[in-house]
């Protein structure tokens, strides 16, 4: 596994839960979202575990619906737990990103200033 899908791996969670946040959401349509958000690596075969994760933590729920185009669809959309938890990720994340980014490009003036 590439150092890029661990990095991806960790976070993924919480990109899944904020784009469900905005609107209940398919899988495949999903994939496509973060895709577009320019997670190229992200396939269907990597969203469904993680949709299948979420909703046995409670986080999200899916809802059976017929589609326009073919079979019916599984719609997912967050839970309140699901909600709290992704609060937690964002204020994890905005802890741990800047001064992650700082170290990284070696920012000397954040630990000399």
């Amino acid at each position: 596994m590439s150092i890029r899908s661990q990095l991806l791996k960790g976070i993924l969670d919480g990109c899944v839960l904020a784009i469900i946040e905005k609107e209940e959401i398919y899988g495949y349509e999903l994939s496509q979202k973060l895709q577009q958000y320019g997670l190229k690596d992200i396939s269907e075969g990597t969203i469904y575990p993680v949709l299948l994760r979420l909703q046995k933590s409670q986080w999200i729920v899916g809802t059976m619906r017929p589609s326009d185009s073919g079979p019916n669809r599984k719609y997912y959309s967050l839970t309140k737990e699901g909600k709290e938890n992704l609060d937690l990720i964002r204020n994890e994340w905005d802890l741990l990103s800047s001064p992650i980014t700082k170290i990284l490009r070696g920012d000397e003036d954040a630990i000399n200033g």
